[in-house]
């Protein structure tokens, strides 16, 4: 078999490859394109050698994951801090990096990461297409408002109903402020039936899946913040424990503690953005139509801040779904914060 460590970049790739029936080893850098990469491995696909190649997580790398899948190559696919802090030398270029990479995979010591199947990226593509249009939607909302607020009409949600639009369209601006009014509502107007479109398409999807469906249940929880819990976390029994679903999200604080001094800064932010968007928004939905996240959110909000314990509640709500999914249950007040002893209909003990 031959191992190969990738340091691969968008244009070009640096690989240290070693082949373990003869011990040759040998060092090589393959540009992109002019596809020497591409010939580089479908030539050892001819020769009949089976090829391993480790490489870290990175971006602008499907074409590559899907080449090597089509000649039938083992690919470990590595986390990128573990291997930085492998690092013994203090140089870092490219070659040397695909010699650690190399080195990692002989010793049995490279740090492996679970990777989603084709189908799953796929529709994380339809999800990401969906945030960034709503983005661009809400940055033409917040454009009108601004129009409009300039000539002393403040409508708030209201300017986007029938008797807001047609007071809007009607109010005298200067020329370029009118041609500005009449494309924004031209985009917005192009922008709706597609978004519109796109969340039908994410509804079909998650009533495809129990699981989502079982997520769906809690208070909060749309098909839309399911779906993509589902896809990003991939499994359940990837992790061991509630708590490892903060650390992977990101939603739990940087710490720099040292001689019993415990020093906490801002959430780590070390993982999916729009997971950890999606959660803190359907806890901020759950605080509102739930008595007990309500109550929960507001202790949390006096004794902190509100932003705190916004980020708090969606980290608590990541936490409830990660359990929830493991255990195959829907949800049950049984669930919800404090002490339910002496109190009826609980689902634990005997009824």
């Amino acid at each position: 078999m031959m191992i190969i460590g990738v340091d691969y970049h968008p244009s070009f790739q640096a690989v240290a490859f070693l082949i373990e029936e003869t011990g040759e080893c040998g060092e090589q850098e393959l540009n992109h394109s002019d596809g020497q990469a591409e010939k580089f491995y479908r030539d050892l696909k001819q020769r009949g050698i089976s090829v391993r190649v480790g490489m870290e997580a990175t971006g602008y790398s499907r074409w590559f994951e899907r080449l090597l899948a089509e000649l039938g190559f083992e690919v470990w696919m590595g986390d990128p801090a573990e291997i930085k802090a492998k690092r013994v030398k203090k140089q870092k270029y490219d070659r040397e990096d695909a010699r650690l990479l190399r080195r990692l995979m002989l010793e049995n010591n490279f740090p492996q990461i679970w990777v989603p199947s084709p189908e799953n990226r796929d529709l994380r593509q339809l999800l990401w297409h969906r945030h960034r249009l709503v983005q661009m939607r809400t940055r033409i909302m917040n454009q009108l408002q601004a129009l409009a607020m300039n000539e002393g009409y403040r409508w708030k949600k209201k300017l986007f109903s029938e008797q807001g639009r047609a007071l809007l369209e009607k109010l005298s601006l200067a020329l370029w402020a009118g041609r500005r009014r009449q494309e924004l509502l031209e985009l917005l107007d192009r922008m709706n039936p597609t978004i519109a479109e796109l969340t039908a398409a994410v509804e079909r999807e998650a009533r495809k899946r129990p699981e989502v469906l079982r997520l769906m249940t809690h208070p909060g929880v749309g098909p839309l913040t399911a779906l993509a819990y589902v896809l990003i976390i991939g499994t359940p029994t990837r992790f061991e424990r509630g708590k490892q679903i903060g650390t992977y999200v990101g939603m739990i604080p940087c710490e720099e503690s040292s001689a019993h001094k415990q020093r906490l800064g801002h959430i780590s932010k070390q993982g999916n953005s729009l997971l950890r968007f999606l959660l803190v928004e359907a806890a901020q939905a759950a605080v509102r139509i739930h008595p007990d996240w309500r109550r929960r959110y507001k202790r949390l909000a006096m004794r902190r801040h509100k932003n705190i314990a916004k980020v708090a509640m969606g980290r608590k709500l990541g936490v409830r779904l990660y359990w929830m999914w493991r255990n195959g249950c829907a949800y049950s007040p049984s669930f919800e914060f404090g002490s339910y002893v002496g109190q009826l209909g609980t689902g634990h003990g005997v009824k």
